[in-house]
């Protein structure tokens, strides 16, 4: 079976890599523009365009694929390459871009997305880190038949994983990624022999896992202890949860919840104690040990190692208005 693939980070590199373990012919991938990462700021291919890159497979890079759009000189390339592929099905996975109805029509098979959550809870851009966020206690893949929607295509696999109680996005996503490299195997192999059956999505419990923006990390005080402790590990390793402490902005990486040592008269945000086990900081709703923290170009630090460098006391208050 020919296949094209569409992804571009981390996650979609997992699902190439099976699919071509597994045999599958990958004439083509698409992925998005080279983007300028790291400290220098230098053009960095997608982890998929690397992956495609080393099997020697052809790769295009549109900026739309709306023929009709802003780069219908990207489009039209792209739409001759899938067309020359001659593609019995398309595996999309965290692409990036909008499939336009030409796209989604011309394989044989259709497009089959691997989508990162139990559908139609959590569709849309950040499935893993809303999951987290919000305290689910299970998430898992669903392989969905494409269509106009956002995330509203039939479902054709699905399968469940727990969230444990230390998972961060970083570890649930290794997880996920994974599963939907195993599950996307198994729905081709099916599909090749006609087996696959599509399921619509119910209509009830549909949710939206909008894109994480970097002004959410910023933790608030008056919230729960276990509803902040659910955002430092939705947002590990990005955009990482912050506060501000003696003027500066403390990345917060790992916690334990200690619900016995919030005092009736601490405000939100007010360090109770200090010690090698870490920084204890009241919240709205109990209390929560700091046990790795961060200064900005610094490293991630234990608590004791991180107090050496920037001490701390009892009494301070954690936040950008410790009134």
């Amino acid at each position: 079976m020919r296949i094209v693939f569409a992804g571009t980070p981390d996650f979609a590199r997992v699902a190439l890599q099976r699919l071509l373990a597994a045999g599958f012919e990958v004439p083509l991938v698409l992925t998005q523009p080279d983007r300028p990462a790291g400290r220098g700021m230098k053009l960095q291919a997608s982890a998929v365009k690397q992956c495609a890159l080393e099997h020697g497979i052809a790769v295009q890079q549109p900026r739309s694929l709306r023929l009709d759009g802003k780069y219908p000189d990207d489009a039209t390339a792209a739409r001759e390459a899938l067309l020359a592929a001659r593609a019995d099905a398309m595996v999309v996975a965290a692409y990036g871009l909008i499939l336009p109805q030409w796209v989604l029509d011309l394989p044989r098979l259709g497009c089959l997305n691997i989508h990162a959550s139990l559908l139609p809870r959590w569709r849309g851009a950040a499935p893993i880190h809303r999951a987290i966020e919000a305290g689910d206690v299970e998430t898992g893949v669903t392989i969905m038949q494409m269509d106009a929607g956002l995330d509203t295509g039939d479902m054709l696999l699905v399968e469940k994983l727990a969230i444990a109680a230390h998972d961060t996005t970083a570890s649930l996503h290794d997880r996920l990624a994974e599963l939907g490299g195993r599950m996307i195997v198994e729905a081709l192999e099916i599909a090749a022999c006609g087996g696959l059956t599509r399921t619509p999505q119910p209509e009830q419990g549909v949710t939206y896992a909008h894109k994480i923006e970097k002004a959410e990390s910023t933790v608030d005080w008056s919230q729960g202890a276990a509803q902040i402790g659910a955002r430092i590990r939705a947002f590990n390793p990005f955009p990482a949860a912050s506060t501000e402490a003696n003027g500066e902005t403390i990345k917060l990486w790992d916690y334990a919840v200690d619900s016995s040592s919030r005092t009736a008269d601490a405000a939100p945000g007010q360090i109770l104690s200090v010690s090698d086990q870490g920084v204890m900081v009241a919240c709205g709703d109990g209390a929560l040990r700091l046990t790795q923290l961060q200064r900005a170009g610094g490293k991630r630090l234990p608590a004791a190692d991180f107090l050496r460098g920037f001490p701390l006391a009892a009494g301070m208050r954690l936040g950008s208005d410790p009134a």
